[in-house]
């Protein structure tokens, strides 16, 4: 990815180029309207620099920085890893999480949501910190073979996996993260959070009303099954 001496964006995947946009929500492809000039660039060499894109979906601005990696004769080069200036809102079911547990994961994807990594770390490990306050050691070793299962599925490099394990699980200093491995861990604590409360929850809630239709049902006298 570069700009040329006559300001124009070359990019390599153009048509593929897609995020979930911040405004509408909806996973869009992203059109560039507002890019560094080559000229200013060249001039104060910045290290990092902004384009403005548009939704192509609700024709919002969608504002990415990027790292400049190199400052050639007739082109400046981009990396094409970029961090967004606004992320969408996480959603997420709190209907069957403690209050507790509630009021500290919102807090964490608050922080996600502001493109602050390590405090979205600090506060999943809160989270969990309180999670395995309710459930028991027992509970934090489900937890934990939970999150194995979801290495194996998803065929997790060990050093990436031990990142999200130090954060959740271990109580050294979490490592600094970057918004990838920031993304890893929010997966895992949705995916955390849903087996340990809502999955179960749901369950209850099926069973109990199941129950109550069958019990309904079998206390229907023969006098109004007739009239039935």
């Amino acid at each position: 990815m570069y700009l040329d001496k006559n300001n124009g964006l070359h990019h390599p995947f153009d048509s593929q180029f897609a995020l979930t946009c911040p405004h509408c929500l909806t996973y869009a492809h992203l059109s560039p309207i507002s890019i560094p000039r080559y000229a200013e660039m060249q001039q104060y060499k910045p290290k990092q620099t902004g384009i403005v894109y548009r939704c192509d979906a609700c024709n919002a601005a969608v504002f990415l920085k990027f790292d400049v990696k190199a400052y050639g004769e007739d082109k400046i080069e981009f990396s094409s890893k970029f961090s967004e200036l606004e992320r969408p809102r996480e959603s997420f079911n709190f209907s069957y999480l403690p209050e507790d547990v509630e009021v500290l994961f919102k807090e964490a994807l608050s922080c996600y949501a502001n493109n602050a990594p390590n405090a979205f770390a600090s506060m999943c490990r809160r989270t969990a910190r309180r999670v395995f306050a309710n459930l028991g050691e027992t509970g934090k070793l489900r937890i934990f073979d939970q999150f194995n299962d979801v290495r194996d599925m998803t065929e997790l490099d060990n050093d990436t996996f031990n990142v999200v394990k130090t954060v959740v699980f271990d109580h050294e200093e979490p490592p600094l993260l970057d918004a990838a491995q920031a993304g890893l861990l929010l997966e895992m604590m949705k995916d955390m959070l849903y087996q340990s409360y809502i999955r179960k929850g749901k369950l209850q809630q099926a069973l109990m009303m199941r129950r109550y239709f069958l019990e309904d049902s079998t206390n229907i006298t023969p006098l109004q099954q007739n009239k039935g």
